[in-house]
């Protein structure tokens, strides 16, 4: 491959996680200081330091070639952007992030409708104004620099929408959630006429490819025990897999070597089964990828 890939990594909260996603999908991304120019050991792709907010734009005309933003600042930008693949990543929880209308806890306001008038305070100006014309509720929307929470509890505002995903920051606030506007995830994007270059693309696909099987090894496991021949069947009938479990008989023995994949919320009630139905020696490993 000649051709070098411009890519977009999402600069603030999302930075050290994208970090850490490339680095299991087998990219090691070095931010140096205040450089906007991560240095990554693949000679096929540059870097730059972009905000989420931002992105979509620049990967529309032509800046990026491909980049990683929200569903909802494309949203947000009204950016015509090849979507290329979901990656639900985060700091805190491995699933999207909820966009909330909220207001304070005393509030009699129970739905949108009941906002007729008032002023809502948010960074998603534009997702937010186009989401209440379309219902035909007037309201006011103006932009928020940040502690958006905050607006509402100076009553510098009647309501806010903000991202969240466990809700627990908005009622630390003293706010109620009253209703969920979009849920948003972390997107791989491309610009569509380095989409249409074949040796962008396939250089974008490998990305997106090992990306997604980054983020399936993170919520699989692998195990590995020892189990008579006598119990195989039994073991084996409650072993979850992805496709079925790898048996291999073990040298000079009546035993068998099982291996298997399973979910990681499950193991901490399948292994005492496992015991149970006769299985010893049991391993469980982590998993980089699972493509």
């Amino acid at each position: 491959m000649s051709t070098v890939l411009k890519l977009g990594i999402p600069k603030g909260s999302l930075q050290n996680a994208t970090v850490e996603l490339f680095r299991r999908s087998g990219w090691k991304i070095d931010i140096n200081g205040r450089s906007y120019f991560p240095e990554i050991n693949d000679d096929h792709i540059t870097c730059a330091l972009c905000r989420a907010q931002e992105m979509s734009r620049y990967v529309e005309n032509g800046t990026m070639d491909a980049g990683l933003t929200g569903k909802d600042w494309i949203a947000e930008n009204n950016s015509n952007v090849h979507v290329v693949a979901d990656l639900v990543y985060s700091k805190v929880s491995a699933r999207p992030a909820r966009w909330v209308l909220a207001v304070p806890f005393d509030s009699p306001a129970q739905k949108p409708e009941d906002l007729k008038g008032k002023k809502i305070s948010t960074e998603l100006v534009q997702f937010t104004k186009k989401y209440f014309e379309e219902r035909g509720i007037p309201v006011t929307v103006e932009f928020s620099w940040g502690a958006t929470e905050a607006k509402v509890v100076s009553g510098l505002a009647d309501a806010i929408v903000e991202v969240t995903e466990t809700g627990s920051t908005i009622k630390a606030h003293g706010l109620k959630i009253i209703h969920e506007l979009m849920q948003t995830n972390t997107r791989l994007i491309a610009n569509h006429e380095s989409w249409k270059d074949p040796e962008k693309r396939e250089k974008i696909e490998q990305i997106a490819l090992l990306l997604q099987g980054a983020l399936l090894g993170e919520k699989l496991v692998g195990l590995k025990m020892n189990v008579p021949d006598v119990c195989l069947e039994k073991v084996v009938a409650i072993l979850p897999s992805l496709n079925a479990p790898t048996i291999a008989s073990l040298y000079q023995s009546t035993w068998y070597s099982v291996e298997t994949v399973v979910n990681t919320d499950v193991v901490r009630e399948l292994i005492p089964k496992l015991m149970k139905n006769g299985a010893e020696g049991i391993i469980e490993y982590p998993l980089n990828k699972v493509i």
